[in-house]
């Protein structure tokens, strides 16, 4: 079956993550369930662009946003580059396709007041849960770390005495992270609190984080608590993990920083993906010009 001889693919040659893996089979899944009750067909080399076209129109009158339905496309034209490959088709019918334009949005993020009430004004349960609690929030602002990195960190990832914590990010890739002093702090003091709760339930782990009891922090998990202590300070509609990734980025670069060197930091492969967060610092030089200038 050539989806899954592509899956295989996708999963130990490309290194792709389980998300990424769900979700371009999702996708491929719907295409084939398309054919065979439109074209009463799962034959993939009787496909052709007439048929995607149709797929596609059918999914923007279903109202289907135009970023879910650009990541499908890229799911087929992924999948038929590989068929092209194997020799299993021999023309690629999405050459023919064209992308709908999707409207530019500029990453949502948290501004420096409200992240500093974060640690400054809110007052964090007492005892292990707390200190995890704040630590999962100090270590999110203070590295930008993904939430796949976060729940999958270890007891050897934290270096002390480099001062930095090690990630493994998408497609396996390693990266050294640079903690500051106050997130060292906060490190130390959880790594102490969580040695006591372990001793006090009997258990034992590997893992960075642990959940109420004793198990690896799983991502809903961290989701409910980042979205319980943003709900504090913004009222905004998101208030989860990729919001403290986005908001370390423009802070960063609002702050001087160099792209480039965000652009390491989060982990991007291209400096394109990194370049999105340069607009809300336009923006914060617009406002300041509006304030400043005489003439504005």
């Amino acid at each position: 079956m050539p989806l899954k001889r592509f899956l295989s693919h996708l999963q130990y040659e490309m290194r792709y993550s389980p998300h990424t893996l769900t979700a371009y089979e999702s996708d491929l899944t719907q295409f084939f369930e398309y054919l065979q009750k439109e074209y009463n067909t799962s034959n993939i080399a009787e496909v052709n662009h007439f048929y995607i076209r149709s797929w596609i129109v059918g999914m923007m009158e279903a109202k289907i946003a135009a970023r879910s339905v650009n990541r499908k496309i890229t799911s087929l034209k992924t999948f038929f580059r590989f068929l092209i490959r194997e020799k299993v088709v021999t023309q690629n019918p999405m050459v023919k396709i064209q992308s709908p334009k999707v409207p530019k949005r500029l990453p949502v993020f948290i501004d420096e007041k409200r992240m500093e009430s974060v640690f400054d004004t809110i007052t964090f349960e007492s005892g292990y849960k707390g200190v995890r609690d704040r630590t999962i929030l100090e270590l999110f602002y203070g590295t930008g770390m993904r939430l796949s990195e976060l729940v999958n960190l270890t007891e050897q990832s934290v270096n002390y005495s480099n001062q930095s914590v090690k990630v493994l990010g998408k497609r396996n890739k390693e990266r050294i992270l640079p903690l500051s002093g106050t997130v060292i702090a906060q490190l130390k003091e959880y790594q102490s609190f969580r040695a006591a709760f372990l001793a006090e339930s009997g258990g034992e782990s590997n893992h960075f984080f642990l959940d109420n009891r004793c198990n690896k922090i799983y991502p809903k998990f961290v989701y409910r608590i980042v979205k319980k202590y943003l709900g504090m300070v913004t009222t905004g509609d998101k208030k989860n993990p990729h919001i403290l990734r986005h908001t370390f980025a423009t802070h960063m670069l609002n702050n001087g920083a160099e792209i480039n060197a965000v652009k390491e930091l989060l982990g991007h492969s291209s400096l394109a993906a990194t370049q999105v967060y340069t607009h809300n610092t336009v923006e914060k030089l617009k406002n300041i010009y509006k304030q400043a200038h005489p003439k504005a």
